[in-house]
């Protein structure tokens, strides 16, 4: 379970459940989770939005698997027509979760030992998949190793409102 921010670097890691639990049921067993539930994360203040009044509070973004809370924002479920503000919504929404797919699409491709199942104990494990997160935030922030980590193209995005696949998605390489 990871958080992710805005400029792909991964704020939060939580490593060692079980892959058979949901997303949902993996994050109510996390710290920060529980901080979130105590209040004691220290998010800003609520606020208007830029133009606006109304005061919003910040938010996480997740799937239909985490509960819909205060500070946690999901999509509508169901399907919506073309132009309905339900689906506008979920796509924006979507357009935000792309973002963690990123980051774990480019760990994977560079990461190699991320693709398949690792057979180590879980301590092992654990130390892998947290030392891949901190090599990939420590890339992404080096002005010498970002451009190559991550160069131009590598993450999703979107031109003329037509989605552009990043490059890591493309990455298939040798996957033995």
């Amino acid at each position: 379970m990871a958080l992710v921010d805005a400029n792909y670097f991964i704020s939060y890691i939580d490593v060692g459940c079980q892959g058979r639990i949901s997303d949902g049921g993996v994050f109510r067993n996390t710290s920060l989770y529980k901080k979130l539930e105590q209040n004691e994360l220290n998010l800003p203040i609520d606020e208007p939005l830029p133009t606006k009044t109304e005061i919003m509070p910040y938010v996480f973004v997740g799937d239909d698997a985490f509960a819909l809370g205060k500070h946690m924002m999901k999509p509508y479920s169901g399907v919506y027509e073309k132009g309905n503000s339900k689906r506008i919504f979920n796509y924006r929404l979507s357009r935000a979760r792309r973002i963690v797919e990123n980051v774990f699409g480019i760990m994977s491709s560079v990461f190699r030992v991320l693709r398949k199942p690792i057979l180590l104990n879980e301590d092992r494990v654990s130390d892998i998949a947290m030392t891949c997160a901190l090599l990939h935030n420590f890339l992404r922030r080096s002005k010498s190793s970002r451009s190559s980590y991550s160069p131009p193209g590598t993450f999703d995005s979107e031109h003329e409102n037509e989605d552009q696949s990043g490059s890591w998605r493309t990455d298939q390489g040798d996957m033995t």
